[in-house]
């Protein structure tokens, strides 16, 4: 709840930024608020994923994608993600979120983020998210494009990317006991 005077700036500034194509860069700027740090006065690592839900409605404004989604009463869900720290973001330093989806298959969208500061990447985060139903079920990627009319084919993902999808879905084989935490 204590994004929601940012999160409704930004949803209603994507309206009157540029259109975007389907695998086009949404670029959002941001400043390192003072309720965005922890106890070692930078941005506390959780707030990157909060902020970078914000660069993805971004990007699903500006490509009419939200549009769609909210007329087939359809939502977008986090599968999976990972995240790399490079820097650390400081108090009232400006950045920037870049978001791009980096390719489709026939279950989920597989995107990028990353936090950049004068052209220097700080972080950066991989990943899956798949399509809901309000009222159940998964919506299928063909139809989630047809709905879009995106004339896009089907573009896979990089391979790391596959690779990284791939080891996030495994399960684990063994639970560790709690002495081994």
């Amino acid at each position: 709840m204590n994004l929601i005077w940012r999160t409704l700036l930004h949803f209603f500034l994507s309206r009157r930024r540029s259109t975007l194509g389907p695998f086009d860069v949404s670029s959002t700027a941001f400043r390192v608020l003072p309720t965005d740090l922890d106890t070692n006065r930078h941005m506390n690592n959780g707030r990157y994923l909060s902020i970078s839900d914000l660069g993805r409605l971004d990007l699903l404004r500006r490509t009419g994608v939200y549009a769609t989604l909210m007329r087939n009463e359809w939502y977008p869900v986090v599968q999976s993600s990972s995240m790399t720290h490079r820097k650390s973001l400081m108090p009232w330093q400006k950045f920037e979120v870049e978001s791009k989806v980096s390719g489709f298959d026939d279950r989920a969208v597989y995107m990028e983020q990353r936090f950049v500061v004068k052209g220097e990447i700080y972080a950066s985060i991989v990943l899956k998210a798949r399509f809901l139903k309000r009222t159940g079920g998964t919506v299928p990627m063909n139809e989630l494009v047809a709905a879009l009319g995106f004339d896009a084919p089907h573009t896979e993902p990089a391979g790391w990317v596959q690779r990284w999808a791939q080891d996030a879905a495994l399960p684990s084989t063994r639970q560790p006991a709690p002495s081994e935490w």
